[in-house]
């Protein structure tokens, strides 16, 4: 899909990945809807961009709120074509710990932030999508969900998010075959260990050690690869129901 013109939609979109993303589509001529928390930095970063860019204040679990970024980016900058879901929480918690079993509401609200509010997303986005003309080829948009790499190697302490990016590693073929009649792709990219805002609270040393951990290039991933990536995934029409790993080959250990 050529870019310069069209409109994306990126929720997580005020830092980390998905700021990296906003920042690279902006760059290559698109319009913008971020999509984030309204504490968060979205009407900073939406400013600094210039007016391809608009910060919308939501939540990705309401189908109200999200339907009505939806609709506003189909109003403000005449359709939608790309949804990219970069938001997502964390909670370390074993199964059976210290003090017994895991408190079943972290699992709910991992699930339900990253699992359920992907999906809400790419349905909203899907939808705004098929009334768009299509292309030469017969396309209509593309959405990009965001999984990790934990969905694969789970970590000790990681059963709900490795069960939520899980969720989203399986959705990823059977969504594009749902969206295929209406000319719209589903690919989903499945970072390693990226230096986002989260993991700048980690203590230096252990961020080394982290990079360290990755064979090739032993260091954290940058947001700006991510977000190379999308903008690839969104380019390339033959990518399509796909899961890419963007780890530099790491598998992680139990701990």
């Amino acid at each position: 899909m050529e870019l310069k013109g069209r409109t994306a939609l990126v929720t997580g979109g005020a830092s980390g990945l998905g700021r990296a993303v906003v920042e690279r589509l902006v760059g290559a001529g698109m319009n913008v809807v971020i999509l984030d928390r309204e504490k968060s930095e979205g009407a900073t970063v939406a400013a600094g961009l210039g007016k391809a860019a608009h910060f919308e204040p939501s939540d990705v679990t309401s189908p109200e709120l999200v339907k009505k970024a939806v609709d506003g980016a189909v109003a403000r900058f005449g359709g939608l074509h790309v949804g990219v879901s970069c938001a997502g929480v964390g909670a370390a918690a074993r199964t059976l710990g210290k003090t017994g079993p895991m408190d079943l509401e972290v699992f709910r609200t991992v699930i339900n932030v990253n699992l359920v509010g992907t999906f809400n997303v790419a349905r909203l986005c899907a939808d705004a999508m098929s009334r768009n003309q299509p292309t030469a080829d017969g396309e209509r948009g593309v959405i990009i969900n965001t999984a990790s790499i934990a969905a694969f190697d789970g970590q000790v302490g990681q059963v709900p998010y490795a069960a939520s990016k899980g969720g989203i590693v399986a959705m990823a073929l059977p969504m594009a075959r749902d969206l295929m009649k209406n000319g719209i792709r589903v690919v989903t990219i499945a970072p390693g260990i990226f230096d986002t805002p989260m993991l700048a609270q980690v203590p230096e040393d252990i961020r080394r050690a982290l990079g360290e951990s990755v064979p090739f290039p032993s260091r954290l991933g940058r947001p700006a690869e991510f977000a190379a990536l999308a903008q690839h995934i969104v380019e390339n029409c033959m990518l399509n129901g796909e899961v890419i790993r963007l780890d530099g080959a790491l598998r992680m250990a139990p701990k």
